[in-house]
């Protein structure tokens, strides 16, 4: 069975609503949510806080239905910029950000967008749906070598999906802006998550997964966008507060392998070396 992942539960600041989010993200399936603190960069210097403790929110979290395992309840930061020097905040030296399971940035310019998609270190380049893009997005920002890199680098597009069930004008925008990036992308490196603002916005996975066609994913792809995905942004994160993370994986041989190479004769091995 998929585990499926929420990774964008706003941080409401009332402890009782965001409460009654993560229970009813449990109640519909997830294994895991994460809660997101949103920093705006303007005129002045953004206040970066401290994430909630999951024990200043459950004694014990709430059990995750149709499994005998608590609901996980992880930390997100996501910044909000307009400019360039907003994304020193970004380093993976930085201080602010070890504290978060997950960053990430909201590029707000054009400018912006085309330096993340090339140079900083994140977990989670987000999206804006709820209105027409300024500008179209372009392969040069996400051309075969700078999204190759994106992709091996581990870091993922997110689009939400509470102003699809909002508003007819906010559902057009919504699928419009992932069309667009659609093309771009075709669909790699995609995270889909709610940024609910209260219990009633949240969707089961296999219904957001529904609403990931219209987005122009396939049915696997809708579904890794609500799993394997998230679970892979969140090992980003995790190499991210780390260190670089280096891994070499190779096909373990079957059973029926091992078997013959164990009886294939000594002298045909001696030949083989």
């Amino acid at each position: 069975m998929a585990l499926f992942v929420d990774l964008n539960i706003t941080n409401c600041k009332e402890v009782k609503k965001l409460q009654s989010m993560i229970e009813m993200a449990a109640h519909l399936g997830y294994s895991a949510v994460a809660i997101n603190h949103v920093a705006e960069f303007g005129k002045k210097k953004a206040e970066i806080v401290k994430p909630i403790a999951t024990k200043d929110l459950f004694p014990s979290p709430p059990t995750v239905q149709g499994k005998s395992t608590p609901i996980k309840i992880l930390t997100r930061l996501t910044i909000v910029a307009s400019d360039p020097s907003h994304c020193n905040v970004l380093r993976s030296s930085s201080p602010i950000t070890k504290l978060y399971d997950i960053v990430a940035i909201y590029p707000d310019t054009e400018k912006l967008f085309h330096t993340v998609c090339t140079a900083t270190d994140v977990d989670i380049i987000c999206i804006n749906v709820t209105e027409k893009y300024p500008f179209f997005f372009k392969r040069p920002p996400l051309r075969p070598s700078s999204h190759e890199r994106i992709y091996a680098a581990g870091i993922f597009f997110e689009l939400i999906y509470t102003p699809a069930i909002k508003d007819f004008t906010l559902r057009r925008n919504t699928i419009s802006n992932a069309l667009s990036l659609m093309e771009v992308c075709k669909g790699k490196n995609i995270i889909i998550s709610s940024g609910a603002e209260k219990p009633l916005e949240l969707r089961g996975p296999y219904d957001v997964a529904t609403l990931g066609l219209p987005f122009g994913l396939s049915e696997r792809s809708a579904k890794s966008a609500l799993s394997t995905n998230c679970r892979a942004a969140l090992l980003h994160g995790e190499t991210r507060k780390t260190a670089f993370g280096i891994t070499y994986t190779m096909k373990k041989p079957r059973d029926d392998e091992e078997e013959e190479e164990s009886a294939e004769p000594a002298s045909k091995k001696a030949k083989k070396e």
